[in-house]
């Protein structure tokens, strides 16, 4: 409502949102539809606006009134009746179609930009080059800051993050030395010369050292070279071009990708003297931050100028998991203090007693008005011309000519002109999430938040605290269903976190600008006014991790615009609860309030009801982290993780060993053991450390590999956690549990694994994996080995330096189940349970059909958390070890499984006869899963058919398993004079001919030399990460079998390479067993992180013999 209670003004809000939907349309559509689209809207709209002047120019004189005319009194309240006075009805008409002219009108011309922006993408030589994946050379006109990205885990290795560039591309050179000028928006991905291969590829010695340390040191420099560009900036560039993803977010409006090998840049032009001026200012408020400590020293020039190179990635992390990070992306908010500064309250403009710093300087209000013009404009160059950033300086600059012209100020008319002429001029901002939530923000503040603002004081509450409260509320509940598409999650402590935080953005804020103006002029006086600024930006700080420590603080939701729906309708709901019980049950508002305290808080004795997790009395849990490793050891088994507990690896991302963390209610954290430096085994350890006391890290004395070794010490060095290396002998004590360090040796020659692995000696990443710490625990009567990723060489002389190995009730197997183990320690430890901690799908085939088959004849009972999820070890009263199953992650559709417990002699299945798991129990009774962990493990990946119930509730196996793997593949067999026990289950009458089927010889076919695939193209370059080829193959089966896609691709030996991952095709099925010939299509998906790489061969043909 305006002032005077008067209605809100929409009359720009149709001809805004029209022309939105239409450039968002356009955008998507081809060129001639856009253009169709266009006229008809403008012919549409032009008939419309003729029709209204028409009919309002043939106006007879009567209609102009009583008393005029022909001098007869008419009755105003007939005519408007009969649609031709001046009455209601009668205005009605013509009014609206104006307004659907103007509309209309709006729409045509967005429409009509936006296919020529378009259009703009499909110019010139660049496509075609990209759509080769030629190499080119390209001159380019950087448009934005450079941007780095996250560094990435692959596998043990972590792979240096890129430097991101926009760019317009502005001059080509051809094959015959001529150039081709033009303007097409581009993207630059410059990727480092050394992605931190493994271990093995690097040299052994001082010499490898010194030439791996002289690498990062120039690639750093490069890097550091990229970051500093400023827009405007004229590059020279080689690249190799390739297409932008197909309906990716942010490659939308660029016409080629453009991957740079990273170097020092060639730069051809400097950039202009405007924008020398605004980085010269973004640099020294980096240098008058650079002496704050912990968080405030990357977060203030984000809450300034929303300059986010320096925050550090878990805090990045905890504005993302509690809806904060609108106060990096700078807003409306930044400018309106800053003209607040200037022209004071806007509704005193125009009155004698106006405030602000031009009355002050005697300033008229119009030389006022120009000099805030002045400083909107500085302004977007300076915080750089981001969605949020052009929002608010449109807004402004409306704003601003109203008070020069001493015009009436009206809001919500302002925010829709701003969208209107801003989508006239960037149409892709039609299709930014950014401006989206900008916008949607903004109109909550200006129409829902003074609503609920007087609804709460009508109740009692303060006027200050009730308008803070209201505006924080309303910008949530907008926003939230937008969020969820993007995040994936809904935040229960977004709106507290965003309502503390606000009192501390205004003085961080107005200070840092202060230290921005004073930092060319008095750096001294910069760095003071920094350092008050750094009191508030920490207490921001302080608000968003503490409330990414609360276990409501990320909530899964469907991240789909499906889901974005759901999520619209409980707000609706919500609201109507909430205003019921506002208005006659308050009982009913405060058990709403209770449900959302219990949510966010999560005590584990109240959750674990409702979810069956975690069990009671768990002792140890290996958490589904994806392709590591991350287990957790409770120091008391009755209290659980609220009694604190051990974690020994940290797994490869600090989001998932949190998550896990967190559902296990661990706030204490005494120990932290890190077997060794790969990146699935530490990337993850700032998530542990998030929100939890940690007392020490301990470590292997093998510092390999030396980036990820320093990764670890500056994690801990910020956290303010000691770190202490770990060797044999060690014994230590914790509540429960008591653990001995078993490997590696104090001294590494007398190991020889170890010994070789410091010497350098190692391959393929070897040497870190053998001098992984080995522990032995004990905890409620239960022995535990968890021996990290050691390799057979130090297996065996771990298993010779300590030949007395007692028998163990539970073994983590070594590397994620890989066919790399020594059965002579299997025998030595016959454990009774073995878990298995893999990825979903992973690219290495962990673990291993070989490894598993041996677990199984040794007696053990096998768990995997790329089967069943998080794993729970208990103990049942007979003293046994007992398995809780967790299917999937927090937010996932998989229900929680029951406990199943290994007995206590050994079982060892016969492994030709895979089984499945049970199905789930009925929804009313215990929710957790009894895995069936005796069943031997599949030699494949088994068919997914429903699982049925035979007679006596017996489990049906499945009747084949896909990837059966090649014959020279020989499993580790059992050791002898242990046969294994047939199943005491009833066979079948056609089970003997059933068996002999599945036992058929692998592989399912052979191809023969007359085989020949036709690739599309000589190479097969993928499009994007995550793309398709379709080849079609003429081979020539010996067998009358059935073909599978996995047993297929697993016979591809010229494909297989580390960094490029192939899954199954949907289906590839004959129609019956066929000898012969046979025409097949295949379809690859591909998985490279690496993208625009073409495979090792020369085409799919390679693949075959």
């Amino acid at each position: 409502m305006r002032e005077g209670g008067e209605p809100p003004d929409l009359r720009l809000v149709l001809p805004a949102g029209a022309a939105w939907a239409a450039a968002a349309l356009a955008l998507g559509a081809s060129a001639e539809q856009a253009v169709v689209g266009a006229v008809l809207c403008a012919a549409a709209g032009l008939a419309l606006l003729a029709g209204a002047l028409r009919r309002r120019g043939s106006a007879t004189p009567s209609d102009a009134g009583p008393g005029r005319g022909s001098g007869e009194c008419g009755s105003p309240a007939v005519r408007g009746a009969a649609g031709r006075g001046p009455g209601r009805k009668g205005a009605v008409g013509p009014a609206l179609s104006v307004s659907a002219a103007v509309a209309l009108l709006c729409a045509a011309a967005a429409g009509g930009t936006a296919a020529l922006h378009a259009a703009d993408l499909h110019r010139g030589p660049l496509p075609g080059l990209a759509a080769d994946h030629a190499r080119a050379t390209v001159e380019v006109t950087v448009t934005e800051d450079p941007r780095p990205t996250r560094p990435r885990t692959h596998g043990a290795r972590q792979l240096a993050g890129r430097v991101v560039v926009r760019a317009d591309a502005v001059a080509v050179a051809g094959a015959s030395g001529g150039r081709t000028r033009l303007r097409t928006p581009v993207l630059l991905l410059v990727r480092p010369e050394r992605d931190g291969g493994p271990a093995g590829r690097r040299r052994t010695g001082a010499a490898g050292a010194r030439e791996s340390g002289g690498g990062r040191d120039a690639d750093s420099a490069a890097r550091s070279a990229w970051l500093r560009l400023l827009p405007s900036t004229r590059l020279r560039v080689e690249a190799d071009l390739m297409p932008p993803a197909p309906g990716g977010r942010g490659g939308q409006d660029i016409a080629a990708v453009l991957r740079v090998r990273s170097g020092p840049p060639r730069i051809v032009a400097g950039p202009t003297a405007v924008q020398r001026a605004a980085g010269g200012l973004r640099a020294g408020l980096r240098e008058a931050s650079e002496g704050l400590d912990g968080d405030a020293r990357g977060l203030l020039p984000g809450l300034v100028v929303g300059d986010t190179s320096r925050l550090s990635r878990e805090l990045a992390d905890a504005f993302r998991a509690v809806d904060m990070t609108h106060l990096l992306a700078v807003s409306g908010s930044n400018l309106s203090l800053m003209l607040a500064l200037l022209i004071g309250p806007p509704g005193l403009a125009h009155r004698a007693e106006r405030r602000g710093l031009a009355p002050r300087l005697g300033l008229p209000l119009r030389a006022t008005a120009v000099a805030a013009g002045l400083l909107t404009l500085g302004f977007v160059v300076v915080c750089r011309p981001d969605p949020s950033v052009l929002r608010a300086a449109a807004c402004g600059l409306i704003t601003v000519w109203a008070i020069g012209t001493g015009r009436r100020r009206s809001l919500l008319p302002a925010l829709a002109a701003a969208v209107l002429l801003l989508v006239c001029y960037d149409p892709w901002l039609a299709r930014d999430f950014g401006f989206l939530l900008s916008v949607l923000a903004t109109a909550s503040l200006l129409t829902v938040a003074p609503r609920w603002s007087a609804a709460l004081r009508r109740r009692g509450w303060p006027g200050r605290a009730a308008e803070a409260l209201a505006a924080a509320a309303a910008a949530q509940a907008a926003c939230a269903p937008v969020v969820v598409v993007l995040a994936a999650h809904v935040s229960l402590v977004a709106v507290p976190c965003n309502l503390l935080a606000e009192f501390a953005v205004a003085p961080a804020t107005v200070l840092g600008f202060a230290a921005l103006a004073a930092a060319p002029v008095a750096m001294p006086a910069a760095e003071g006014l920094a350092w008050l600024a750094g009191w508030p930006a920490s207490a921001v700080a302080g608000v968003a991790r503490t409330g990414a420590g609360l276990p409501g603080a990320e909530i899964g939701w469907p991240g789909s615009w499906t889901g974005a729906l759901g999520l619209a309708a409980v707000l609706a709901g919500a609201l109507a609860v909430l205003r019921i019980s506002a208005a006659c049950r308050p009982w009913l508002g405060v058990a709403c309030v209770l449900g959302v305290l219990v949510a966010v808080l999560r005590p584990v004795p109240l959750v674990r009801p409702f979810t069956g997790w975690p069990p009671t009395g768990w002792r140890m849990v290996a958490c589904d982290v994806g392709q590591g490793d991350a287990l957790v050891l409770a120091l008391d088994g009755e209290r659980g993780g609220t009694g604190g507990a051990v974690v020994v690896d940290a797994g490869p991302e600090p989001a998932a060993v949190d998550r896990c963390l967190r559902a296990l209610g661990v706030r204490s954290v005494p120990l932290v053991v890190l077997t060794h430096f790969h990146a699935d085994h530490v990337a993850g350890l700032p998530g542990v450390l998030r929100g939890r006391s940690v007392g020490e890290i301990r470590t292997t004395a093998l510092a390999e590999p030396p980036g990820q070794a320093a990764f670890v010490r500056g994690v801990a060095r910020g956290a303010g956690v000691p770190v202490r290396l770990s060797h044999a002998g060690e014994r230590q004590r914790a509540g429960d549990l008591r653990w001995e360090v078993v490997w590696p040796p104090p001294d590494p020659a007398d190991g020889g694994a170890a010994g070789s692995a410091a010497g350098g000696g190692g391959t393929d990443g070897d040497g870190a994996n053998d001098a992984s710490v080995t522990l032995l625990v004990r905890t409620a009567g239960l022995r535990l080995f968890l021996p990290g990723d050691l390799e057979p060489e130090a297996q065996q002389a771990l298993l010779a330096a300590r030949p007395d190995l007692p028998r163990v009730d539970v073994l983590k197997v070594a590397h994620h189940g890989s066919r790399f183990q020594a059965p002579a320690l299997l025998r030595r430890l016959r454990p009774r349970v073995a878990l298995v901690s893999a990825g979903r799908e992973n690219p290495y085939g962990h673990p291993a059909p070989e490894t598993l088959a041996a677990l199984s004849a040794a007696g053990a009972l096998v768990a995997r958390t790329d089967r069943h999820g998080a794993l729970a070890l208990t103990r049942r009263p007979d003293g046994t070890p007992a398995v809780v199953t967790r299917r999937g992650t927090p937010g996932s559709a998989d229900a929680p499984g029951r406990p199943a417990a290994a007995p206590g002699g050994r079982v060892s299945p016969a492994p030709a006869s895979p089984r499945a798991l049970p199905r789930p129990l009925p929804a009313g009774r215990d929710r957790r899963r009894r895995a069936d962990l005796r069943a031997p493990p599949a030699t494949g990946r088994p068919r997914r058919r429903p699982l049925r119930r035979g007679r006596r509730g017996r489990v049906r196996a499945p009747r084949r398993v896909r990837g059966a793997p090649p014959a020279s593949r020989r499993p580790l067999r059992p050791p002898p004079g242990r046969a294994a026990p047939a199943h005491a289950v009833r066979r079948s009458p056609g089970h003997s001919l059933n068996r002999a089927r599945r036992s058929a010889p692998a592989p399912p076919w052979q191809p023969t030399a007359d085989s020949a695939c036709r690739p599309p193209s000589p190479v097969l370059r993928p499009r994007h990460p995550f793309s398709e080829s379709v080849f079609r193959c003429l081979i020539r089966l010996q067998d009358p079998v059935r073909p599978r896609s996995r047993s297929l691709l697993r016979h591809c030996p010229g494909l297989r390479s580390p960094s490029v991952a192939f899954g199954p095709p949907p289906a590839l099925r004959l129609p019956g067993p066929c000898t012969g010939p046979a025409r097949i299509r295949i379809r690859i998906r591909i998985r490279d992180p690496d993208p625009g790489r073409g495979c090792p061969g020369p085409g799919l043909g390679a693949a075959f013999p």
